[in-house]
């Protein structure tokens, strides 16, 4: 391959976005798969405008349609970019569902949305990407999961989260374990404090949660130094989005505030 494939899920908006766009600026391509299609009235952009926007950043961006709760749809979805892009390199797993309830509040629905998302759509489309990524000189897997902090007052608060996320966590630590043969790096990223996307807006607090949150480039920044990293010798960990890039020398955050003047809020797990 002239030029390094990734394959971002939930990348039409956000993080994954976000993501995209800091790879394509050094021309990679990237496979867009997420669901979204028609722009919603509370959350922007589309796949179609994703791929339009990696486009302009310097990337060749494949739109796809794709749920990964469908193993079809999966399986499709990453042939199709090998086919188009001749393999795969890097696999962000960022597609999430989030639903802040306690044991009570919980429907089951939610429950199952999150868990066939979080976990099993991470484990799918790792097993289907993995394949491929074993052709890759530096193959990696980056995704978006906290460090298992056991403290149990981030499982009270809302228990089905949580396991839903640990479970994307733990299959980091797998795959980790499978893959460091195959020199197939596996490895968590988190944010320091809330990030400023639209889920978060329309889910824990609308402008005031969104005023002392970072924007989603500092989680793009900090993903770009963990995916440039040799995949042979850091796998495993779990990195905070801030930590990352104090490694490589970066000390002034301010300008990936929302509103530099207000005090950050601390992400979940943090």
């Amino acid at each position: 391959m002239s030029k390094k494939t990734a394959f971002i899920t939930g990348s039409s908006r956000g993080i994954g976005k976000a993501i995209a766009l800091r790879l394509a600026k050094e021309g990679y391509n990237i496979a867009v798969a997420a669901k979204t299609t028609e722009p919603h009235p509370k959350l922007e952009g589309t796949i179609y405008t994703a791929a339009e926007e990696i486009e302009k950043a310097g990337g060749k961006a494949l739109p796809i349609v794709v749920d990964i709760r469908n193993e079809e749809n999966v399986k499709s979805a990453v042939q199709h970019t090998v086919d188009k892009f001749g393999g795969i390199d890097i696999l962000v797993n960022n597609a999430s569902a989030i639903s802040l309830t306690m044991i009570e509040e919980t429907e089951m629905k939610r429950y199952d949305l999150m868990h066939d998302i979080n976990v099993r759509g991470t484990f799918m489309v790792s097993k289907y990407c993995i394949p491929h990524l074993k052709n890759s000189e530096n193959g990696h897997i980056l995704t978006l999961s906290p460090p298992m902090n056991m403290d149990p007052k981030w499982f009270g608060s809302h228990l089905a989260y949580t396991m839903s996320k640990y479970g994307m966590s733990m299959t980091v630590i797998g795959q980790s374990n499978q893959l460091k043969n195959h020199g197939i790096a596996s490895n968590a990223l988190w944010p320091k404090t809330t990030i400023a996307t639209a889920a978060i807006k329309n889910l824990l607090g609308g402008d005031s949660i969104v005023k002392v949150s970072r924007k989603p480039e500092i989680m793009a920044d900090a993903a770009f130094e963990i995916l440039h990293m040799d995949a042979s010798k850091v796998t495993g960990n779990f990195f905070i989005d801030e930590y990352v890039l104090r490694d490589v020398g970066i000390t002034d955050f301010d300008h990936y505030a929302v509103d530099p003047s207000m005090s950050l809020m601390k992400d979940l797990f943090i």
